[in-house]
């Protein structure tokens, strides 16, 4: 029986195979219902076609070792996906690992592996169809042989293999897509448990020599997975691509994504995010998340809508430890020629840095408190950290008539401690902390400031600890006072009413001692 050729058929099978970009093109419409469409940047090459370029030449096994460094956002688990369904329309008994910093981050990219041959018109064009019993969601496999499984970081992937061994022609690969989670990037445990995963396991999987490994994500800190292989330790040569969201004449390289301007903004506002996940270029250790520019110094002392104090409690005298940070706060909204914003800012009133005993810690807060007091806008509120001494400094500190006592506590959803500090540099570098000028306790808390790095070099932090737990209640989450929210005057209304109802009974207290 002769065999009919469907010689259209044919030809677009070849037409596909022949460009990753057109099978974009074709296929990305059909699984998004949404156009593939190719940025034009000014001055550049579009990422698409770079990547896409890059793929290619790791499909013919032309690059064996990749490494592409791009921004959050830009398409490159999408460029994953679809290079991984094409590769497998030619090759489709090929072995593919997915790994990225979470198991069920790597199983969302094959879910859309998935979707792609799962497609009607790819099924039909290319003959693949998923085996009826491939229903886990972070691995599937095709009748012909090849395997797709998604893989954690940080995980074991004994026994998984990518590629098929003796073969001189493709037949899968290793891709890890994003192996650091942001958040948790700048924890030498967690970002060096990557990495020794990385040479202990993850380097061991590809089934022989011409099997391609390529990583493909940002470059989130000078001492991640990113950076160790394109250090040259490794064992692996790599090809390295970064593309950098603004070039050197300053040119956007997706600016429908993310404008000049927009990215000219971060840069100033998110100095750290923008270098790292937008230039793949971390500040190198010991570079500073806070300049001295960033603290402006106002002429007179602005007017308050509150005042507050947030405190940073340490463990002991010692000096090698951190010390224990007080700081006073006023809350205000900046006024720009003459007429009052709705921006809230804060304004540094005092701070005091000190090494005492946890016994000691209530008499020096009571010390700090009474000179606190003698400002013209009283303090309503004390923020302390929940944790340790602080714990204990709140619960004494509870009975003080006239103060309320706010416990605050670190949580996973922050961060890491270099994380939170991370999230407030936008809202210093926007110069939302200032200082009366002259004041005494500038060139300290600034001095402070400047040598806390992203890569936690720095000594101590207890007084960047304060100024943390100020920006997140008074200008993150504004829990004192929201100036869209009526209910935030009410707060404050009751706190001063509160206050002075105290202080009164409080005279009337001492009046009647006195009397007696």
């Amino acid at each position: 029986m002769l065999e009919i050729i469907d010689r259209p058929k044919l030809e677009m099978q070849a037409q596909l195979w022949g460009s990753f970009t057109l099978f974009l093109k074709v296929f990305f419409p059909l699984i998004t219902s949404r156009p593939f469409t190719v940025p034009a940047p000014v001055g550049r090459e579009c990422h698409f076609i770079t990547v896409g370029r890059a793929l290619t030449a790791a499909s013919r096994l032309e690059i064996l070792s990749l490494i592409i460094n791009m921004p959050p956002g830009y398409g490159k688990s999408t460029l994953c996906s679809f290079w991984v369904a094409w590769t497998l329309s030619r090759y489709p008994d090929s072995q593919y690992l997915y790994i990225s910093y979470g198991k069920h981050l790597a199983a969302k990219h094959t879910e859309m592996i998935r979707r792609i041959v799962s497609n009607q018109q790819y099924q039909d064009l290319f003959g693949i169809r998923i085996k009826a019993d491939s229903r886990a969601k972070d691995s599937f496999q095709v009748e012909q042989g090849g395997s797709i499984k998604a893989f954690g970081s940080s995980g074991a992937i004994t026994g998984q293999d990518a590629g098929l061994p003796n073969l001189d022609r493709f037949s899968g690969a290793l891709i890890i897509d994003d192996p650091h989670k942001p958040d948790e990037v700048h924890s030498d445990l967690v970002r060096e448990g990557v990495i020794q995963n990385y040479r202990e396991t993850i380097l061991q999987r590809p089934r022989g020599p011409n099997v391609p490994l390529i990583f493909i994500g940002q470059c989130l800190h000078e001492a991640d997975l990113a950076a160790f292989l394109k250090s040259g330790q490794d064992e692996r040569k790599w090809k390295q691509i970064v593309l950098q969201a603004l070039d050197e004449n300053e040119h956007a390289l997706y600016p429908s994504l993310n404008s000049r301007e927009q990215l000219i903004e971060k840069r100033e506002k998110t100095p750290y995010v923008f270098a790292s996940q937008y230039q793949q270029n971390p500040i190198p250790a010991g570079g500073s998340l806070f300049k001295d520019r960033d603290f402006p110094s106002l002429i007179e002392e602005p007017e308050s809508i509150l005042t507050f104090i947030t405190a940073d409690t340490a463990e002991t005298e010692k000096t090698y430890n951190d010390a224990t940070a007080f700081m006073f706060w006023g809350l205000y909204f900046i006024s720009d020629t003459g007429t009052k914003t709705q921006q809230l800012a804060l304004h540094s009133l005092d701070c005091w840095e000190l090494r005492v005993e946890p016994k000691d810690l209530e008499t020096s807060f009571l010390s700090f408190y009474s000179d606190c007091m003698q400002h013209k806008t009283q303090p309503l509120i004390a923020v302390i950290e929940d944790k340790s001494t602080g714990v204990t400094l709140a619960s004494t500190l509870s009975q003080l008539r006239g103060l309320q006592i706010r416990k605050i506590k670190p949580t996973r959803a922050m961060g890491s401690k270099i994380d939170r500090f991370i999230d407030m540099q936008g809202h210093i570098s926007s110069k939302l902390i200032s200082f009366t000028e002259g004041a005494k306790h500038r060139d300290v808390v600034v001095s402070h400031m400047m040598k806390i790095t992203a890569n936690g070099a720095h000594r101590h932090d207890d007084i960047c600890d304060a100024i943390y737990y100020a920006v997140k209640v008074g200008l993150m989450d504004k829990s004192l006072y929201n100036p869209n929210s009526n209910r935030s005057a009410k707060i404050v209304s009751n706190l001063v009413s509160d206050l002075n109802q105290r202080m009164h009974v409080s005279r009337m207290a001492q009046d009647s001692w006195r009397n007696r």
